[in-house]
């Protein structure tokens, strides 16, 4: 995500990116004209306005007080967070704008608002929540799909967990429905990471310069939702 990140991100006119941060100390100092800093020298990085977060919940501390330490606000991607982490990004948001999400894809957005919906609609169904992803990835269920599962509790009804770790699935999730002799299936399937990339420089232009606290990326997205809330 970081390479795919510091690639998209000319594609923009209103960023710049004044530096990139990895966990493991950077063979060059400067590549295609961004500074590069390894996360134990996070503290010497350029001022900046919003930071974009895709690492590690072993990595996230430290970011989010470097963001609440100079007031720039933090879009944060990392998963499988831990209770203590969640709270410590709720009293971050008294301070500074927050984005922290699971996925960063438009049509994700979409697919939560459609799950709310249909929980709200088929009261007594069956919801089961199928999420695919690569080998390699760690937490199950996936943050999406917790998200999601969110989503249909908002609506009233009680999610069931799948998780498959197949080849390089960039990642599907299915939200199942079951009635009786019937089923609706809403699915989103990713094809290219690309896609978390530019929602994620997309909400990091769009979060710079915002009031203090947690956003959603519904919020920074879609027309109408341009508010804060549990600020």
């Amino acid at each position: 995500m970081g390479q795919s990140l510091l690639r998209l991100a000319p594609e923009r006119g209103d960023l710049d990116v004044v530096a990139a941060v990895s966990g493991s100390k950077p063979t060059q100092r400067v590549v295609d004209g961004v500074p590069q800093f390894s996360a134990s020298e996070m503290h010497g990085v350029p001022a900046f306005d919003v930071a974009v977060d895709f690492s590690l919940p072993a990595g996230f501390d430290a970011i989010l007080a470097l963001c609440a330490e100079r007031g720039a606000g933090l879009v944060s991607g990392t998963t499988g967070l831990e209770p203590a982490q969640l709270a410590a990004i709720d009293a971050a948001a008294a301070r500074i704008p927050v984005l922290s999400a699971a996925n960063f894809s438009l049509g994700v957005v979409v697919l939560a608002d459609l799950v709310r919906q249909a929980a709200a609609a088929l009261e007594g169904w069956d919801c089961d929540i199928v999420e695919s992803h690569h080998v390699l990835k760690k937490d199950s269920p996936s943050g999406t799909a917790l998200a999601l599962g969110a989503s249909a509790g908002q609506g009233g009804a009680e999610p069931r967990y799948a998780a498959l770790r197949a080849g390089d699935i960039v990642g599907e999730h299915l939200v199942q429905f079951t009635g009786l002799g019937e089923r609706v299936e809403l699915v989103h399937r990713a094809t290219n990471r690309d896609i978390f990339a530019r929602g994620a420089l997309h909400a990091a232009a769009r979060l710079a310069g915002r009031a203090p606290g947690r956003y959603t990326l519904r919020d920074l997205v879609l027309p109408g939702r341009a508010e804060a809330t549990g600020a």
